[in-house]
């Protein structure tokens, strides 16, 4: 196994810490470490298609001033080796895998979009391993989704420099202006950038995610068995996982708060970063 336990005092940023391996269960897992050495790390569950890159440097920067933050790709994705999961619990061991090889006994969880299910899984089932947890643009087991009209709809815009610019932002001027923004950050590191994905990660992945809605959950089961303290934060606008399934969670957790972000979509993260960091930082500190 290639040295797991190596967080180190680092002041790297995403666009310049060195891509690190760590190997076990036949995975060779791709991450990024940031942040201080000490206190409980905040371990990243990423969307749909997307990799250690595709994190928002304003976000993974600014919550690592003063926590460590592990940015990695999940077997199969990016530089990480294996075979993609086509279902969400299969995901979650994978990601408990790379945890546990880290040596990690205790991790704080942000979940975004199709990692937001991953976190529920894990936090669900591995409820001495999370601390806290925080849920964006994501949805509950049984939840809404339409994700591959929302896809289709996104890539039909050629003019757009970027799909995701319609994907994640409004069409108000302040969300594309801030989606521009976004994009310039994405591509700021230039050397050892990671690896997209291609269909045999979005395939999969999209049928984990639409199998996940539509598994009925009426009682809410997976989410009564969170018992940690939830952030759910969502925009005002996703097309991709309305803001109904973050009113419904909720209301199904026994610990939660809910956040709303105005004139935003999916990547209401992003939009408002500095916000969402602030929120985040004050859950996290609590």
């Amino acid at each position: 196994m290639i040295e797991a336990n190596t967080l180190r005092p680092s002041a790297a940023t995403l666009e310049t810490a060195p891509t690190r391996y760590v190997d076990g269960s036949g995975i060779r897992f791709a991450y990024r470490r940031l942040g201080p050495s000490t206190g409980t790390p905040l371990v990243l569950l990423q969307h749909f298609s997307g990799n250690i890159d595709a994190w928002d440097t304003a976000v993974v920067n600014a919550l690592a001033v003063d926590r460590p933050v592990i940015a990695f790709d999940n077997a199969g994705v990016g530089r990480s080796t294996g075979q993609t999961p086509d279902n969400i619990a299969a995901m979650a061991r994978d990601a408990v895998a790379f945890i546990d090889l880290l040596g990690l006994s205790k991790v704080n969880l942000l979940g975004f979009s199709l990692g937001g299910c991953v976190a529920q899984q894990i936090a669900a089932e591995h409820g001495r391993l999370v601390r806290r947890l925080i849920l964006v643009g994501t949805a509950p087991k049984g939840g809404e989704e339409h994700l591959l009209a929302v896809l289709q709809e996104a890539f039909s815009h050629t003019e757009a420099p970027d799909p995701r610019l319609p994907l994640f932002f409004t069409k108000s001027a302040a969300s594309q202006s801030a989606g521009v923004a976004f994009l310039k950050r994405a591509k700021m590191r230039k050397e050892d950038r990671d690896t997209d994905s291609g269909s045999a990660v979005t395939d999969p992945q999209a049928k984990a995610l639409i199998t996940w809605c539509a598994t009925p959950d009426p009682e809410h089961a997976m989410l009564r068995a969170i018992s940690q303290p939830v952030l759910v934060i969502c925009g005002s606008h996703d097309t991709m996982l309305p803001a109904d399934n973050a009113y419904a969670m909720f209301k199904a957790l026994s610990n939660a708060q809910l956040i709303l972000y105005p004139d935003s979509g999916h990547g209401a993260l992003f939009q408002h970063h500095e916000l969402f960091v602030s929120h985040v930082r004050t859950f996290l500190d609590a």
